[in-house]
């Protein structure tokens, strides 16, 4: 019978090893002698997926194996401790790669289990994490009402404004060159498209293809102060300037202003700017009237070793406040967006892949969604105390709080679904099914409006957009 799933420090597993060799070799499971042949030169990885492409681990499912790096006919073991999985021993094949299926426990606790890896022939051992992920069930889906409409392939953020009643969409396919980029304006209530635009032809990489593809955009705010939209360029490290008006180019900033440019916030009442770096520790500012870089402000971690990157940003332009996640360090950055100074960096205790931030200005809480852990955490955004910890389905990727109801909205992209949880992180409803619900953006009186990127999933000719309305 299989050892049942419980969270386990990671020191602890591999203090158990020592012991799980012996047990197991006086069993004849494993042959290897203690304090034998070491392998030096070990460079093994192992994963843990679905058997169903694109869906997550849930307790009692099936668990592909995978793993590579290994010496060819070296046996491989899977602990949970000191205990070998059922179907757990295998043996690498010429390439020196493994393949199996293991069994999650109906009764495993949600969590990141760290599977104990043992080769022996010669000897090494390591852990590898298998995420087991909760299973929420859609609830309270007659008190909204959704619209749906299907506008682009490869939808990736929206942005209203409220000054010209204007919904616009972003939308990139494919890895670089990408050759298929388009910003969509659509009506926000029958989320009809009303104007479209190709970005230019971006140049091409030193050293690299003469066709560099397009401009593609990703992360979108919108500038109700200029009547401008700004976008980032992800692939060139930069962002770009448009009309609301016709989508007619502005200003396309050179590539590496902002090293892989994610999200885009607007404060049109300080003529301010702001674009995360992800993968950097630095929000870049800029100033909207001029059209120039203002500032760079770099955020230094609080974890120890660590180094801050930038991800989803979340503006109180009243407050005059910046909230900014790192998903490498599992941290919430606060800036003063008059100063641009850093005022504070709070943990995010819970969190793993920190990726999606949004704050309720009445309440000051801040809400940090987490694709690693699949949760929403709640923080005090005095204290950085954690007012909630909220599992809402795999690959929690982005959280949007809306003013108007109070609630925030999780977007879970392995899950399918849009979770909404009032400002003490109880789940009030949880709608779906959105297969590859990607991103959520607040309208008026209520409205979200989430990007479901599906259409590879349902066969469709492009993705969808979702309106969803409190009845």
């Amino acid at each position: 019978m299989m050892r049942r799933f419980h969270t386990q420090p990671r020191l602890a597993a591999l203090g158990l090893l020592t012991a799980g060799s012996l047990l197991l070799a006086a069993g004849g499971a494993l042959a290897q002698a203690p304090f034998s042949a070491l392998d030096a030169a070990a460079n093994a990885q192992v994963r843990f997926a679905a058997t169903e492409r694109g869906k997550p681990i849930l307790a009692g499912s099936e668990v592909a194996v995978s793993g590579q790096g290994f010496r060819p006919g070296q046996k491989v073991t899977l602990l949970y401790g000191t205990a070998p999985l059922p179907n757990g021993v295998l043996e690498a094949d010429k390439d020196g790669k493994i393949e199996g299926r293991i069994t999650v426990p109906a009764d495993a606790t949600v969590g990141s289990h760290p599977i104990v890896v043992v080769a022996q022939g010669p000897y090494t051992a390591a852990l590898a994490p298998l995420k087991v992920s909760p299973s929420i069930p859609l609830s309270g889906q007659a008190s909204y009402a959704t619209q749906e409409a299907k506008v682009a392939r490869g939808l990736y953020q929206s942005a209203y404004s409220a000054k010209n009643n204007a919904l616009f969409v972003t939308s990139a396919i494919g890895r670089p060159p990408v050759r298929q980029s388009e910003l969509l304006k659509l009506n926000p209530e029958t989320l009809e498209v009303v104007a479209r635009v190709t970005p230019q032809p971006a140049p091409a990489r030193q050293g690299g293809q003469a066709d560099a593809g397009v401009y593609a955009v990703y992360g979108v705010g919108v500038d109700d102060g200029n009547d401008t939209v700004w976008v980032s360029n992800s692939r060139q490290n930069t962002v770009a300037v448009y009309r609301q008006s016709d989508l007619s180019l502005v200003k396309q900033f050179a590539p590496g202003t902002v090293y892989h440019a994610r999200d885009v916030q607007i404060d049109p009442a300080l003529n301010k700017a702001f674009a995360s770096a992800t993968f950097k520790p630095e929000v870049v500012v800029f100033d909207t009237g001029k059209l120039e870089v203002a500032a760079r402000i770099e955020i230094a971690s609080r974890a120890r070793g660590g180094t801050f990157s930038a991800a989803s940003l979340s503006l109180d332009a009243r407050a005059q406040r910046l909230y900014v996640v790192s998903n490498t360090t599992n941290e919430v950055a606060v800036i003063n967006t008059r100063t641009n100074a850093v005022e504070k960096v709070l943990p995010v205790p819970g969190a793993r892949g920190a990726i999606g931030v949004s704050h309720d200005p009445e309440t000051d809480r801040i809400f940090v969604a987490a694709q690693g852990s699949d949760n929403v955490v709640v923080l005090d955004g005095a204290s950085g105390k954690v007012l909630a910890d909220t599992p809402v389905g795999a690959g929690a990727l982005n959280v949007a709080f809306d003013p108007a109801r109070r609630h925030a909205y999780v977007a879970s992209r392995m899950a399918g679904t849009v979770t909404v949880v009032d400002v003490d992180g109880k789940i009030v409803a949880n709608l779906g099914p959105a297969p590859l619900a990607n991103h959520v953006s607040v309208g008026p009186r209520g409205t979200v409006y989430s990007v479901d990127k599906s259409a590879g999933v349902l066969e469709a000719e492009s993705d969808t957009i979702l309106r969803i309305q409190p009845r």
